[in-house]
């Protein structure tokens, strides 16, 4: 039985170093950091810093947005600002509140690999509770029922990675170019202050990940009339 497309939440996070430069790093995290990049004798674990929004220890979110289907419209939310705490409070009460029964899914590009766990270990670090939908401890990626469209991408092709934007090209689905991409999201937060420009990148893909989903389901995609923005 086909999953019902309203009782999916489509989601997107975007992340950035806790401390900005490698520089200003305490002692005892440096220290840390440097150990983690011992093996990698091609680049100094300076010049790994450029890496370090991806890592859940050293980074935070900064925007998590989310997107439902309600009576034909195409619900979009941005939770977003300088207090993480404050980010994943807001988004654990959606969750908990509209998303915590047996059928209701997430959805995100590589959402097992980053979005997902990203997520866990934050609210953990934050010293906050999973809500019901994440807690996946222990669970093999086959384990987790949440849905990722790039998995659903792959075929069983482990090998494979495809970005949310390539996939939207040569499926032909409207995905907005902007003059930020995800490399850029650390420096636009630190030196431009630039929170709303990263609240628009991510609720873009939000819609991105929702129209591939459509296809992936042989359902028209939804236009950008559909897209009601809170």
């Amino acid at each position: 039985m086909s999953t019902n497309i309203e009782s999916i939440l489509f989601l997107d996070i975007e992340t950035v170093p806790v401390v900005y430069n490698y520089a200003g790093l305490d002692q005892d995290m440096r220290s840390l950091w440097d150990k983690k990049w011992q093996y990698n004798k091609d680049l100094s674990p300076e010049q790994q810093y450029s890496k370090a929004g991806i890592y859940a220890e050293f980074a935070k979110i900064v925007c998590i947005g989310v997107g439902y289907f309600n009576e034909g419209k195409f619900r979009v939310k941005a939770f977003a600002g300088d207090d993480e705490t404050l980010i994943l409070k807001e988004f654990s009460g959606l969750v908990g509140k509209y998303f915590n029964r047996k059928e209701n899914l997430l959805c995100a590009h590589n959402g097992k690999e980053f979005d997902y766990p990203f997520i866990c270990r934050r609210l953990i670090i934050n010293g906050l509770p999973l809500p019901k939908p994440l807690q996946i401890q222990g669970f093999k990626p086959w384990d987790v029922k949440h849905l990722d469209t790039l998995e659903m991408w792959k075929f069983g092709d482990i090998k494979n990675f495809t970005s949310l934007n390539l996939l939207a090209a040569v499926l032909h689905i409207p995905s907005p170019k902007d003059d930020i991409d995800g490399s850029m999201v650390a420096k636009v937060y630190y030196e431009e202050k630039g929170l709303e420009r990263i609240k628009t990148y991510c609720l873009k893909d939000v819609v991105t990940v929702a129209r591939v989903y459509q296809r992936f389901r042989g359902l028209s995609v939804l236009t950008d009339e559909d897209v009601i923005f809170a």
